[in-house]
């Protein structure tokens, strides 16, 4: 199944001259659903993974799911103040300004082998900034899944330490 057929691109959102890939069109399909968790289940399932960390927001939706069909616990990252309990930070740079992630200071413990995943592999800056928090909490990052990569803008290079894995992957805009 090529999942590339189940993504929906949409011109100058968010802002003018940004191609969004839209996985909303992929989610609404049951068997591509099925065959991205199955696919990201295989790259994980021996890599002795005790947590799924989700970033916000999309990575919470196959994260979630690959946690439970991996038998363990999901932690969300999240921005700024949607965590209710105490956390841990991370800024990161954008393209114009700051941004910072945050996870619960007790979601991961020394020894905590960890699946980081997003949706969407752009520049790293989001990615890296979560692998760094990951490690904060003296956990590890075993793997970092990606449903698609958008590898001309060279994000992969940011985490270029880990072992990453990306589904779907577009060469240009």
């Amino acid at each position: 199944m090529d999942l590339k057929n189940f993504i929906r691109d949409v011109p100058n959102f968010p802002i003018e001259g940004i191609v969004f890939k839209d996985i909303t069109t992929l989610l609404n399909n049951s068997d591509a659903s099925q065959e991205v968790l199955d696919k990201l289940y295989n790259f994980a399932k021996n890599k002795g993974i005790t947590k799924v960390v989700g970033v916000e927001s999309r990575g919470f939706l196959y994260g979630a799911a690959l946690a439970l069909k991996l038998g363990v616990g999901f932690v969300p990252i999240r921005k700024p103040g949607k965590l209710p309990a105490e956390t841990v930070s991370e800024s990161y740079e954008l393209e114009y300004g700051t941004d910072r992630i945050e996870i619960h200071k007790d979601a991961l413990a020394p020894g905590d082998k960890v699946l980081l995943h997003d949706d969407l592999l752009a520049t790293g800056g989001t990615i890296e900034a979560a692998a760094k928090l990951v490690e904060k909490l003296g956990a590890s990052v075993e793997q970092i899944s990606f449903l698609i990569e958008l590898s001309f803008l060279n994000g992969r290079e940011k985490i270029k330490n880990y072992d990453v894995v990306s589904l779907i992957s577009y060469d240009s805009e």
